[in-house]
């Protein structure tokens, strides 16, 4: 995946587009993945992604999912809201 940094905010918010193409991969060439990361929260990428495990077995495919920055989160890598508390 590449990743654009050339559309951030003042929210630290940025646009990410999976560019298949130009890695040689000419089958998902419209796949769009927009990461975001969210102020005093977690990161949220929304979009056509597959989430896998450490060993690379486990392939998870998601829409949305929101990504544990604090560290405090008993279901990492996921966000459980912790950082709130």
């Amino acid at each position: 995946m590449i990743i654009s940094h050339s559309a951030t905010d003042s929210t630290g918010r940025l646009d990410s587009t999976d560019n298949y193409s130009e890695m040689g991969n000419s089958e998902n060439t419209n796949n769009q993945v927009k990461v975001e990361i969210l102020d005093y929260g977690p990161v949220k990428i929304t979009g056509n992604f597959i989430v896998k495990d450490l060993k690379r077995n486990t392939e998870v495919t998601l829409n949305e999912v929101y990504l544990c920055r604090c560290g405090k989160s008993s279901n990492k890598p996921f966000c459980d809201e912790s950082h709130k508390r």
